[in-house]
């Protein structure tokens, strides 16, 4: 009987162990299923907007002509001759954004380090809750500051500047520099909270180590701690370009809003601000422009996209990482 118990516990042990590798089994295969699942969705989704974006922004291409569109100057999509040239606004997408990640970033980077590592915690604690509520202000709302407060001034300093010039266009402040100046402070919050994280997450040793070796607090920040965190930061910055590239609604309002060379007192357009403010009347070959401008504007991201990818590949491969 004893022999018979012994091996009757087994058994139930057995089975128990069974039933456990069976439920086990089917929860990793549930997770597996919804993953897969939520996968297929984010790919399908970008799938779809590529191939929405290709359908509609080619055919303007084949009617008017992708040099026509891509390297005339002259936007006039509602006069008797109509012209559907982008290059100005096309350049002066390129040159907002650069000028607004080159104030943006450095800036960005350096408070993330200021509240990572040299910020006491009470003033650490103060300090970002107020980056945070950067980042939950609407757009329009930095637009009407910008239209309020900057616009203003920058209009004062054009006429400063311009005071007496015969042929300068005076545009009340509403310029390419207003719009950079608002971009980069649109692009502070993912800037800063990314790279704070990142810069966290070094681990401790690395700090440990490079001032056991003799270096101070500042080298070890800038030669230690920051290109370690190099991936997050990469991350903030390219995020930041994202945010800085489609950003239209404050743009809008600040900018002036006409197809010009992109020069700082000079009233601008960029590629979302031309979407923007012109497909709500838009009609025809206009629209069918505009769909282009978009596409034109998809291809960008994705470049910029794929370039800080393959720079970060580049350099972790330098390292040895």
């Amino acid at each position: 009987m004893r022999v018979c118990s012994q091996w009757t516990e087994k058994g139930f042990i057995m089975k128990s162990i069974q039933c456990a590798h069976k439920k086990k089994a089917l929860v990793e295969m549930s997770a597996q299923i919804i993953f897969t699942a939520c996968a297929s969705f984010a790919i399908l989704a970008v799938v779809s907007i590529t191939l929405y974006m290709i359908l509609s922004g080619t055919p303007a291409i084949f009617e008017v002509g992708l040099p026509e569109i891509l390297f005339n100057t002259r936007w006039s999509p509602t006069s008797q001759d109509p012209q559907y040239g982008i290059l100005w606004v096309i350049l002066t997408s390129v040159v907002g954004t650069f000028l607004a990640i080159l104030i943006g970033v450095p800036i960005g980077i350096l408070t993330a380090v200021f509240l990572a590592e040299v910020a006491p915690r009470k003033l650490a604690a103060a300090v970002k809750p107020a980056v945070e509520l950067l980042a939950g202000i609407p757009s329009v709302i930095y637009g009407l500051l910008g239209i309020y407060l900057l616009n203003p001034l920058m209009y004062r300093l054009e006429q400063i500047i311009f005071k007496g010039s015969a042929t300068h266009q005076f545009v009340g402040g509403a310029n390419l520099l207003s719009a950079v100046l608002v971009l980069a402070v649109m692009i502070l919050p993912t800037v800063i909270n990314i790279s704070e994280t990142a810069i966290r997450a070094v681990p401790v040793h690395i700090k440990s180590a490079s001032l056991a070796l003799g270096a101070s607090h500042m080298q070890t920040i800038f030669k230690s701690i920051l290109p370690a965190a190099r991936s997050g930061i990469v991350t903030a910055i390219v995020l930041g370009v994202g945010r800085a590239i489609g950003e239209a609604m404050a743009i809008t309002l600040v900018s002036g809003g006409s197809v010009n060379i992109p020069l700082p007192f000079h009233s601008v357009k960029f590629l979302t601000t031309a979407v923007v403010s012109e497909m709500g009347y838009a009609e025809g070959t206009h629209r069918r422009v505009l769909f282009t401008i978009g596409l034109v504007l998809f291809v960008f991201i994705m470049l910029i996209n794929v370039i800080l990818n393959r720079i970060l590949k580049g350099s972790g491969e330098k390292r040895g990482e």
